[in-house]
This record gives C-alpha cells, sequence and structure tokens, in this order.
C-alpha cells in the first residue's frame, strides 16, 4: 500500500478524531469505555494542532486518513513526558483495516525525523503496559523501556515509558 505522511488538514479534525476514539475503544484503551473522559481529548485535534504537530497517514496523496499521531516538544501543553530537549509522540492511532502495513512505523519514524529536524536530544512516549504489538514496534525502532519515567495518568493506570536518541 502506497502512504503518504503529512500534517493533519483542518477539513480532516473531525475525522481524525472519530478514527482514535474508534481504535481506543476497539482496543480497550479507555479505562470507562465509551463514557470515559478522555474521549473528549482525543476529539481536540484542532486544538493539538495549534499546540502541537498532528500528523496523519493517508492512502497514496489524498485518500482516506488511516492513522494518526500527535508529536509535542517540550513546551507544549501536550508534551506529558518530554523534558528539555526532548520530543514525544502521543495518540497513536492506526485504523484496524490498515495494521500490518507499516503505517504506524511510518508515523513513528515521522516523529523521530521531526525531533532530529529539531535538533532534540531523544524521543519519549508513553505505553499502555498490554500493548505489547505497539511495544515490539517501538523496540524494533530503536526504543527502550525508561521504567524510572513510567507514570500514573489516573488511580491504577500505570503508563510505561520509553525512549531513544532521533539519530
Amino acid at each position: 500500500m502506497d502512504i503518504t505522511i503529512r500534517p493533519a488538514r483542518p477539513a480532516e479534525f473531525a475525522a481524525i478524531g472519530d478514527l482514535l476514539v474508534e481504535v481506543y475503544l476497539a482496543d480497550g484503551l479507555l479505562t470507562f469505555g465509551e463514557s470515559d473522559p478522555y474521549i473528549a481529548e482525543l476529539r481536540k485535534v484542532a486544538h493539538r494542532a495549534e499546540h502541537a504537530e498532528v500528523l496523519v497517514a493517508v492512502e497514496g496523496t489524498g485518500g482516506a486518513v488511516l492513522g494518526a499521531v500527535t508529536f509535542a516538544a517540550y513546551g507544549s501543553p501536550y508534551a506529558e513526558l518530554a523534558g528539555p530537549g526532548e520530543g514525544e509522540f502521543r495518540m497513536l492511532a492506526v485504523r484496524a483495516e490498515g495494521r500490518g502495513q507499516g503505517i504506524g512505523e511510518a508515523l513513528v519514524t515521522a516523529c523521530t525525523e521531526r525531533a532530529r529536524g529539531l535538533g532534540l536530544r531523544a524521543v519519549v512516549l508513553s505505553s499502555q503496559q498490554h500493548l505489547l504489538p505497539a511495544q515490539r514496534l517501538y523496540r524494533r525502532l530503536g526504543f527502550t523501556r525508561a521504567e524510572e519515567r513510567d507514570w500514573q495518568p489516573i488511580p491504577d493506570v500505570t503508563l510505561w515509558a520509553f525512549t531513544r536518541e532521533p539519530a
């Protein structure tokens, strides 16, 4: 499949929010299911695009949105884990029909390339403990566990931290 990674366009923001909610619900990433308050955050794509970078994977050059990710450098309100000289990516999601086709890898690679372009020394991310396929991808792309940076966004939910140099 031919995919293009590029900045999200305003006309796509609602579809990206829908994609994120769909994937997070299907993958069991929302502790409170359809009533989870994080759904509102997932849908705030326009706000994220103002304060961070929202990237999409599209089929060809103008096709459907197959995946999305938010990249935030330290200092952005969307950088929850990044410290000085670091960037992070979050809200990575790929439609079920697009999985296994390199879309997630392309989105992660775009984030590490963006970090390198900004002269950042590291890229960090958080992952729920049970997301083993995603963690395999992160490790294959050079990320390592940073247990000392694990954190809890809400009680009883511990997110695992991973980091790598953008080289």
